[in-house]
C-alpha cells in the first residue's frame, strides 16, 4: 500500500456488484475512495445535472466499509469529489466495471466513459474499465480478470508512466473461460458498436410510446483490424488512449479560407 490516493465511480450504482469487484483489487494498490451514484445511469454520456440541487451522503458499502453516495450522475459524482468534496484531490480516477463493452463510437453515450473524461476535464487521469459478462440471467457476472487488469494498469500508471494531460484509457474486457488469461492490445476506436432500433407499443390509455433499444453487432474476427472491437472479437483486452480534444485537425488546412466564401456579409 502507498500514499497515492484512487477515486473509484460507476454508471450502475453504488451497490454494483462490478464497483466493488474493482474495489477490492484497487484497495491493493492504493488508498480507495468510492463516489457512486445512487442508482443507474447506464448510457447517460456526459450528463450534469445544473437545474437542481445534488445531495452526497455517508453510505455502508457491501464490503462494509464506507463510501459517498449521490443522486446525481456519474460525472457529477466525478465533479464533486473534485470540487473539494474529497479532502484531498485523487492521483487515479477509475470508472467501472461496466456489465457490457464500451466501445467503438458508441462510447459517448457510456456513463461509465463521462466520469473518466469528467475526471480528465478536472485535471486527473482516469481510466474506464467495463467487461463482457455475457447476457445468461442465471450466471453471476465474473469480474475478477477485469478488476485484476485494472488492478495491475493503475499501478503502472501511478509508478511509471502517468497518463498526458487530456487524455483517460478506455479499457474492455473480452469473456472467455474462466483459466484463460486474456492478452492485451493498445487499439483505437472501431466504427459502430451496437445497432440502434425502436419498439413500438401503446399505454392502456391508447396512447402510443417508443422503446428505443439496440444490440450488439456481430463482428468477424478481422472485422476493422487494429480497433477496440476487433481486439475483443479476437480475445483481447482492450486499451484504447481517448483524448478530449475532439478537432479534427487535417479539416483546419483543408478547408482554410471557406469562412469568406460560406459567409457572405463577412466584412
Amino acid at each position: 500500500m502507498t500514499d497515492r490516493l484512487i477515486l473509484i465511480t460507476n454508471d450502475d450504482g453504488v451497490n454494483a456488484p462490478g464497483l466493488m469487484a474493482l474495489k477490492e483489487r484497487l484497495a491493493r494498490v492504493a488508498h480507495v475512495e468510492v463516489f457512486a451514484p445512487d442508482r443507474n445511469w447506464s448510457a447517460a454520456g456526459r450528463t450534469r445535472t445544473f437545474h437542481k440541487p445534488l445531495r452526497l451522503d455517508r453510505v455502508r458499502l457491501l464490503d462494509g466499509t464506507v463510501g459517498h453516495v449521490t443522486n446525481g450522475s456519474p460525472s457529477d459524482c466525478v465533479s464533486l469529489a473534485l470540487l473539494g468534496l474529497l479532502k484531498t484531490p485523487p492521483d487515479l480516477i477509475v470508472s467501472g466495471i461496466n456489465p457490457g463493452l464500451n466501445t467503438g463510437q458508441d462510447i459517448t453515450y457510456s456513463g461509465t466513459v463521462a466520469a473518466a473524461m469528467e475526471g480528465v476535464r478536472g485535471g486527473i487521469p482516469a481510466v474506464a474499465v467495463s467487461a463482457d459478462v455475457g447476457s445468461d440471467p442465471a450466471e453471476s457476472p465474473d469480474y475478477t480478470v477485469g478488476a485484476e487488469f485494472a488492478a495491475s494498469l493503475a499501478a503502472f500508471l501511478l509508478e511509471e508512466r502517468p497518463l498526458p494531460p487530456g487524455t483517460l484509457l478506455n479499457v474492455n474486457v473480452p469473456l472467455l473461460p474462466a483459466a484463460r488469461i486474456p492478452p492485451v492490445r493498445l487499439t483505437r476506436l472501431g466504427g459502430l458498436a451496437y445497432s440502434n432500433y425502436v419498439v413500438k407499443g401503446e399505454d392502456p390509455h391508447g396512447r402510443s410510446y417508443y422503446w428505443i433499444s439496440g444490440d450488439p453487432l456481430t463482428q468477424t474476427s478481422d472485422a476493422q483490424t487494429g480497433t477496440d472491437i476487433w481486439a475483443i472479437a479476437n480475445g483481447f483486452i482492450s486499451v484504447t488512449p481517448i483524448h478530449l480534444d475532439m478537432t479534427e485537425y487535417s479539416l483546419l488546412e483543408r478547408f482554410q479560407g471557406w469562412e469568406t466564401r460560406c459567409w457572405l456579409n463577412e466584412a
